[in-house]
């Protein structure tokens, strides 16, 4: 009989790991479903039309346009980045004593990803060697750098491991860290621009007597309407949150683990954390 005491904090998600990455493709699913019914309200159904009314509508339909395929584009660039981008893993012949004793370039970075080419910043993704400490993951049965940890859905350790997303069926770590940081921006914009272009349809579903349109357009501008502020607010906040850590040089995970140090040990300075991973690839 199980025991009742820690019952609920042993109980482990990561046990249905299939069941995540099934989710996973769902969530993909559902994002091109929301994207698809987007640009039908927005570009078919409303302001497509519109383009050729002539005048102010014209003018404004035009702008309108140019933002949400402008964004859109760079969304969708983002958002396959991030899939498509193997977060970081780690080679089986890395080992740490060597080079700690050492303190040479970590062949984890000059030799496997190639950090001259990649502009990964060794400090950054590995810590100093001063502050490195043996680390082993018993799952992969191998060593493991600093700031590293194991994805149970993935089954692999992951360099400066954030977090797993269902949303883009792929870890987040060291190499798409900064995909998934602008995926998260051009989402923000690109559903807050459908929000204010569709405020004056969704204002008079409540005001006027009569609207044009066929009955599904209308739910389906409802529906949309409702969807995309859904998704500015909660990304705004999502966005807010992954802009203070890229400030501290911080991970969600070293976020919930690290102690109330006076100094974290990998902050550089704001302006040097945000260069981390902005200028990671340039």
């Amino acid at each position: 009989m199980p025991k009742s005491g820690g019952g609920v904090m042993a109980w482990n998600v990561f046990r249905f790991c299939t069941a995540l990455r099934a989710l996973g493709s769902i969530m993909m699913v559902l994002v091109f479903g929301v994207i698809g019914l987007t640009y039908y309200v927005v570009v078919i159904a409303d302001y497509g039309p519109a383009l050729f009314h002539g005048g102010l509508d014209s003018l404004t339909s035009f702008i309108v346009l140019l933002l949400f395929h402008s964004l859109l584009v760079m969304l969708l660039w983002s958002y396959f980045a991030t899939v498509l981008t193997d977060p970081g893993g780690v080679p089986t012949s890395w080992r740490p004593s060597i080079d700690e004793e050492r303190g040479d370039a970590d062949p984890l970075i000059g030799l496997e990803h190639g950090g001259a080419n990649l502009g990964l910043n060794q400090s950054s993704v590995l810590g100093e060697p001063a502050n490195q400490r043996m680390r082993f993951c018993r799952k992969c049965n191998q060593f493991k750098p600093p700031r590293c940890h194991h994805c149970s859905v993935c089954g692999r350790c992951i360099l400066k491991m954030d977090h797993h997303c269902v949303w883009v069926v792929n870890c987040v770590g060291a190499l798409n860290y900064k995909y998934f940081l602008l995926f998260l921006v051009y989402t923000f914009l690109e559903t807050t621009v459908v929000t204010l272009s569709l405020l004056r349809l969704f204002i008079a579903f409540f005001t006027e007597g009569e609207i044009s349109g066929t009955p599904g357009t209308l739910v389906a501008t409802f529906i949309t309407f409702v969807l995309n502020l859904s998704f500015a607010l909660s990304v705004m906040g999502f966005l807010i949150m992954h802009i203070s850590l890229v400030l501290a040089n911080t991970t969600t995970i070293e976020a919930y683990e690290k102690k109330t140090d006076p100094k974290w040990r990998y902050d550089l300075g704001r302006k040097k954390n945000f260069e981390q991973v902005t200028f990671a690839f340039c």
